[in-house]
């Protein structure tokens, strides 16, 4: 099996590889756009970065699966929430979604998102480190470590390996993109 992931990020490739690691399979990492904005800033965004990611990634490594993976963030009644989503195809079927565990993030963090900064950059800044959404990411910084960014996308994909494997098995998702 050929698995095209959409990004390049060490956290979201290896969080690719630990849910697959069942499967024989042969990973590429593809640099794809998001086609929406460098911070996308509601679920509806975010999922589209995804499944726009999974499907450029099928497409540009012509494989058997396309996998996209985005963060970004949802304004709630209580503030501003990091959230996280991902997506799933393979040729011939409707992507398969699934969502991530969510937290709120400060306010000084919150503050500067929505003046039209990037949470990468605002992290690094804030933590006073360089890579952090190639590492623990936003996430990692505000529980201490015990959820990283890698291990909070690996929840994803396995949401979306559960639903592939149902799916296939059941055939519940045979219609054509």
């Amino acid at each position: 099996m050929k698995i095209i992931i959409g990004t390049k990020n060490p956290a979201k490739v290896s969080a690719v590889k630990s849910a697959f690691s069942g499967y024989e399979a042969e990973f590429f990492s593809v640099d794809v756009p998001s086609g929406v904005s460098e911070q996308p800033f509601s679920d509806e965004e975010t999922i589209k970065g995804a499944v726009n990611r999974a499907i450029q990634a099928l497409e540009t490594g012509k494989g058997d699966i396309g996998i996209g993976l985005e963060g970004g963030v949802q304004e709630t009644s209580y503030g501003l929430c990091l959230c996280n989503w991902g997506a799933l195809i393979t040729q011939n079927s409707m992507p398969i979604i699934a969502g991530g565990a969510r937290i709120l993030l400060p306010e000084v963090i919150a503050e500067r998102l929505r003046s039209g900064e990037e949470l990468g950059p605002v992290m690094e800044d804030y933590a006073q480190k360089a890579d952090v959404r190639k590492n623990e990411g936003a996430v990692g910084v505000f529980t201490k470590g015990r959820i990283d960014r890698a291990s909070m996308f690996s929840h994803i994909m396995n949401l979306l390996i559960g639903q592939y494997e149902y799916q296939t098995k059941k055939g519940v998702n045979p219609s054509p993109r």
